[in-house]
């Protein structure tokens, strides 16, 4: 099975917070419009978010964006396109994938529908992390969402049937700029919850080339642009 670092949620009332992971504690930012709860995963510059769901008979209503509570939490991200996946198969494997500098995007994800095992490789040079990753299971009745900065790839697994994946970018798509590495290369150590023979992957994906064919753009700063400062 994969690892998979779970977030323990606590009913406050309206709010729920979060437990430690890894001995981390909270980082919680206040504004008019709620609080945001925010953790560093393996990698530190990844993080999990939950923003607060307000709920009464009719079902919730959530701000699953606020630029403002994200600075607070110490989080520059500024979000100019919004991208939305669909996929009707358990077993649909997207990824690992990036754009490249200087179209390099951040992301901010999460899942309206169905659920995804979610996975940052840090693909910064100079990184401590890098070749490592840090995943974590999102899911529509869960909503966590997962913060990845400039210089990781993205990838995921749908869980379940008819999964939608929401993701906002702080770059635009340029198609010149766009990279990957292969999802199952071995020197990742990934856990798929999948087996490549299983998986549902594109051509392209399946093609991506490994990490150690792949000389990296990516310089790892001690403040990156997109991470937590």
């Amino acid at each position: 099975m994969p690892r998979v670092e779970r977030v323990g949620l606590h009913p406050i009332g309206e709010h729920a917070l979060f437990d430690e992971i890894g001995g981390a504690r909270n980082m919680v930012a206040s504004s008019g419009s709620g609080r945001l709860q925010v953790l560093p995963l393996s990698i530190p510059d990844v993080k999990s978010i939950v923003a607060p769901r307000y709920a009464d008979v009719r079902g919730f209503v959530s701000e699953t964006f606020n630029r403002r509570d994200l600075a607070a939490a110490g989080i520059d991200f500024e979000g100019v396109q919004d991208n939305q996946s669909f996929s009707p198969r358990q077993g649909t494997v997207r990824g690992l994938h990036f754009q490249l500098p200087p179209f390099a995007q951040a992301k901010l994800v999460r899942v309206s529908r169905g659920s995804i095992f979610d996975v940052a490789v840090d693909l910064r040079r100079g990184s401590p992390s890098y070749g490592r990753h840090a995943s974590l299971e999102l899911s529509a009745n869960g909503g966590v969402q997962m913060f990845i900065p400039v210089g990781f790839a993205h990838g995921f697994c749908t869980l379940e049937s008819d999964t939608e994946v929401l993701y906002k970018v702080d770059h635009y798509y340029s198609k010149p700029h766009e990279g990957g590495i292969r999802w199952n290369d071995p020197a990742l150590a990934i856990g798929w919850p999948v087996s490549a023979a299983e998986a549902l992957v594109s051509d392209r994906d399946s093609e991506l080339p490994l990490l150690k064919d792949f000389g990296s753009a990516f310089v790892f700063e001690n403040r990156t642009k997109a991470g937590a400062r």
